[in-house]
């Protein structure tokens, strides 16, 4: 039989309930500071009946933010406070992973340290405007990381991993190598023009994004990391021809390693296809917004054998007890795009669960 998404699953050393994750979905509700919030810990203890849960993308650095109010785990005190988020979690038998983001150049001098640029790979400026303390703002042109700087940023990574793990009791992270962010950035020729050993031929783009989650794995163990990429996706100004060769160049690089999992946002069939068949460890398949969140639908994943997990995001928004909603073929709750990104506890840790509609 094929297995179900209500089917309990072995992730690495992790057991999870059912094979439905909560994918990671930017909510700005942190402190300036990037401390985690009383409301963030009644959040995400709401979707602990998700098999797993990986938390919104939180910077590794104070320079790896992109947006305002976005969590970081570069502090000790961003650390305690996301440790009352995971023993909430696991009071409540769920199990979460952190999301690492790095930005990159899709950022604004008013969120950077000493209102520095942002950095990137190349001085390559995004289209359009980003989200600042003060509203929308056009986009800057970043400043280009130095050949030492990016071996630096490896680094980062491996400190906030560690953070994660053993200050903030997380069950592991996920590097967030998509939409458009630093390892993306890397991998994509439009905003990748380096001549060093991180630019130039699609291994070399790929380089980054498998030293920054070998570097991880290292810290706190590949069995407690995940890698999330998105193939194709041209969120954020990302302009990327050389799908197959780039996607394959990284697929080498981190099947070696021993992962937990590799989570991908769905983009052209054929290259899911091909990971799928030259990746050997779980295989998490986010299909974004090309299906509706039916259990059939979300099956068709599992029993086709394209996924091992899959993930959703915005129904668990309104959701926070989707797994059982799915599972008893119950009605959904309607998000409130209004409330998505930033305000208050309304739209965010106020959507009712079935109990509670009864």
């Amino acid at each position: 039989m094929s297995p179900t998404l209500f089917t309990p699953y072995t992730l690495a050393r992790t057991e999870l309930g059912s094979r439905l994750v909560m994918a990671p979905m930017t909510r700005n509700r942190a402190g300036a500071d990037g401390v985690p919030t009383d409301s963030m810990v009644t959040y995400y203890a709401q979707r602990a009946g998700a098999g797993l849960i990986v938390t919104e993308g939180t910077q590794p650095i104070a320079a790896g933010q992109g947006y305002p109010n976005t969590p970081g785990i570069h502090t000790a005190e961003q650390a305690t406070a996301w440790r009352r988020v995971t023993d909430a979690v696991h009071a409540d038998g769920g199990r979460i992973f952190l999301q690492l983001m790095h930005a990159g150049r899709i950022s604004h001098p008013s969120l950077q340290p000493g209102g520095g640029l942002p950095v990137a790979p190349s001085a390559v400026r995004p289209a359009g405007q980003v989200f600042t303390p003060e509203g929308l703002q056009d986009f800057v042109e970043p400043r280009a990381l130095e050949t030492g700087e990016v071996e630096q940023t490896v680094r980062d990574f491996a400190a906030a991993a560690r953070l994660a793990v053993e200050e903030a009791g997380f069950d592991g992270v996920e590097v967030h190598g998509a939409n458009g962010y630093l390892p993306h950035q890397f991998l994509a020729e439009g905003t990748n023009q380096r001549t060093d050993r991180y630019g130039g031929s699609a291994e070399n783009r790929a380089r980054f994004l498998i030293e920054a989650t070998t570097a991880v794995a290292e810290a706190v163990g590949a069995e407690r990391v995940g890698v999330r990429v998105s193939p194709a996706n041209s969120f954020n100004d990302i302009v990327e021809h050389e799908t197959e060769d780039v996607y394959a160049a990284v697929v080498a690089g981190l099947e070696p390693l021993g992962l937990a999992y590799l989570h991908v946002v769905e983009g052209p069939p054929s290259v899911t296809e091909k990971i799928r068949s030259n990746w050997s460890q779980t295989l998490i398949v986010n299909p974004a917004f090309s299906l509706e969140t039916t259990t059939g639908n979300l099956e068709a994943l599992l029993a086709d054998g394209r996924a091992d997990l899959v993930a959703v995001g915005r129904a668990f928004i309104a959701n926070p007890d989707l797994v059982r909603r799915l599972e008893r073929g119950a009605e959904l709750n309607a998000a409130d795009q209004s409330s998505f990104y930033g305000g208050t506890d309304a739209g965010y840790i106020d959507y009712p669960t079935l109990e509670q509609v009864a």
